[in-house]
């Protein structure tokens, strides 16, 4: 991971944390473009892989999941 990637402050990752959590897709949305504005896309890809996802619950990762991926998927199968 990056140097600048490290950087980010932790107050910047836990409002997008809350918003997966209390499932408001737009916030996240929102903040994850700000994100983008302010760090650049590949910041935000090793924040995003290495350290807001890998603190997400079962549930909530695969919300996010599905929030991203709802333009092209008709349903999700729960695989156990």
């Amino acid at each position: 991971m990056s140097e600048t990637a490290t950087q980010v402050p932790i107050n910047t990752i836990v409002p997008m944390l809350n918003a997966i959590s209390d499932r408001q897709w737009e916030q996240f949305k929102m903040l994850e473009t700000d994100f983008v504005r302010q760090y650049g896309l590949e910041v935000w890809e090793e924040v995003f892989n290495f350290r807001l996802k890998p603190a997400l619950d079962k549930d909530s990762d695969r919300w996010l999941l599905v929030q991203k991926c709802s333009q092209g998927i008709k349903s999700v199968k729960t695989v156990t």
